[in-house]
């Protein structure tokens, strides 16, 4: 028992709600509150920053010679996540509230994961530089394509006074996440090799930028007092939302890319690839992209969408790597 728990519980996300369940229990000043969000800030242009600077380029334009698995990846990401939020979103409504509802149409709209996506592949026995490709793809792209995304298919929740995306809030992102991503590209002949040997220092950022976004947005709403009236059957309904989701892509790319004619090992690949949306990416974004009244309500769908993902990703491709 204590051995399937370990394989799909991530460490991380317990301590992502114990954050989450801080911000919700104790009210923090409005200094406090302030503080934060400005050290979110600056934690989320140092982390694009890092990855910019970590990130060969060599691996994105190798990863777009294999087009019909990065065509698949790319499809999955961002039209079939998408049309099923759109879907998803007004049938949700009902039960999850507006608030919820909107942060589930969000996390179709994320680039995918790439360090867990890539260990599931390995795990199951797939086509790993192919994962590896289309995930770093996924989220070079997801840049741009995530905040455009947001702005088009969530505009109509700015008219009604939900959210406030538009230009200058794509100005913040370009400023906030893709120009710190060019300077580490840039500055990668003299860092990249040291970012990349002090892994842990990219991991320590990483997960305390998803903290201090988490922290931020949840004690905002705390203040705002948006979790009231949020129930238990809210929360099993937000769950099984985001499962009837998960179940679709996967299945959607398992028999997709067979029709494809791909090969086992790349549909694996397909599959925790496209199936999966990046937590590491997504709050920082929404930190970003979404105003204060939204964003602590939209972070629950994501923290509770990539624990559902490592879950059933993780039995999946156990599974898979038992095959003849």
């Amino acid at each position: 028992m204590r051995a399937l728990v370990k394989a799909w519980v991530d460490p991380f996300v317990v301590v992502l709600v114990v954050v989450l369940v801080f911000g919700l229990l104790v009210p923090l000043g409005p200094g406090v509150r302030h503080v934060l969000g400005d050290a979110s800030t600056v934690a989320v242009v140092l982390l694009f920053l890092l990855y910019g600077a970590r990130l060969p380029t060599r691996d994105v334009v190798e990863g777009l010679r294999h087009w019909r698995l990065q065509s698949a990846i790319f499809a999955a990401t961002f039209v079939l996540f998408p049309v099923l939020g759109l879907l998803a979103r007004p049938l949700a409504e009902p039960w999850l509230g507006e608030g919820l509802a909107l942060g589930l149409l969000y996390v179709c709209l994320l680039p995918s994961t790439v360090q867990s996506s890539v260990a599931m592949v390995s795990i199951a026995r797939g086509n790993v530089a192919g994962a590896i490709c289309g995930a770093t793809v996924s989220n070079l792209l997801g840049m741009l394509i995530t905040p455009v995304l947001v702005l088009w298919l969530m505009a109509d929740v700015g008219a009604a006074g939900a959210t406030s995306a538009g230009l200058g809030r794509f100005g913040n992102v370009l400023a906030t996440l893709l120009l710190p991503f060019v300077v580490g590209q840039v500055a990668q002949r003299w860092v990249g090799h040291w970012v990349r040997a002090h892994r842990p220092v990219t991991l320590a950022v990483d997960r305390g930028t998803i903290l201090l976004v988490v922290l931020s947005a949840v004690s905002g709403a705390t203040a705002r007092r948006t979790w009231d009236g949020l129930t238990a059957w809210t929360v099993i309904a937000l769950i099984g939302a985001c499962a009837a989701v998960l179940a679709v892509v996967l299945a959607v790319t398992w028999w997709g890319g067979r029709a494809a004619g791909l090969s086992v090992e790349d549909r694996i690949a397909l599959l925790h690839c496209g199936s999966t949306k990046s937590l590491a990416t997504g709050l920082p974004m929404a930190g970003v992209l979404l105003p204060a009244a939204v964003l602590g309500t939209v972070v629950v769908p994501v923290v509770v969408f990539h624990q559902l993902e490592l879950m059933v990703c993780s039995l999946l491709a156990r599974r898979q790597a038992l095959r003849g």
